[in-house]
């Protein structure tokens, strides 16, 4: 029995049916050098931006990388900068870029207001109970680190371009994780600077 579900594929192949195709593997040096090109200007050279409303992009999971240029391409993710930049990518270098800024070391941050910190690490790692807040760490993980394919990165992050986009959760802004969305709209602009700040000095 067990020798004969082993064979199922290989009939099946014999039948005609094409081998599942392999993904190439990403081009690192191509991949700097489109960075180089295209991105360095707002993200800086390593992808650390030194800029607090635009994203560092350093450490950041590759797959996530890649599906928001993806989605900033099909405009399903509303920036018009953006969208004008992934417009002219590839799938290929999207992926290049994408895996080549992710092997770059992302620069600590630092929470800066002394007042707002202790009330966003009760959000971050407790949530709100009250109004059904999930723990931030529960998908973003404990450090902030994230799950590869699954959640990015936020640790590091600059409070000022997380705050942006939670806001932009909230008030429907941006409408590419409806997970976010409905989380983001329990959250008063405290709460949401308050978190921020606090995931800008997790490591």
């Amino acid at each position: 029995m067990f020798a004969a579900l082993l064979a199922v594929p290989a009939l099946s192949l014999a039948a005609g049916e094409a081998a599942p195709a392999k993904v190439a593997k990403p081009d690192l040096v191509k991949g700097a050098a489109t960075y180089a090109a295209v991105c360095v200007a707002c993200h800086a050279a390593d992808g650390n931006s030194a800029i607090a409303a635009n994203a560092k992009l350093a450490q950041q999971h590759p797959e996530y990388l890649v599906k928001q240029l993806q989605e900033f391409k099909s405009g399903k993710r509303k920036n018009a900068i953006m969208q004008g930049f992934a417009a002219a990518l590839s799938d290929e270098d999207m992926r290049n870029i994408s895996y080549w800024v992710a092997s770059k070391p992302v620069k600590p941050g630092f929470a800066k207001d002394k007042a707002l910190v202790a009330l966003g690490e009760r959000i971050y790692r407790g949530g709100i109970s009250d109004r059904q807040v999930p723990a931030c760490a529960g998908c973003h993980s404990p450090t902030g680190a994230g799950i590869p394919s699954q959640y990015p990165r936020l640790g590091g992050q600059h409070a000022e371009y997380t705050a942006t986009q939670l806001t932009a959760f909230r008030d429907g802004g941006r409408n590419n994780s409806l997970q976010m969305n409905q989380v983001a709209a329990k959250l008063n602009d405290r709460e949401i600077r308050a978190v921020a700040d606090y995931i800008a000095g997790l490591r």
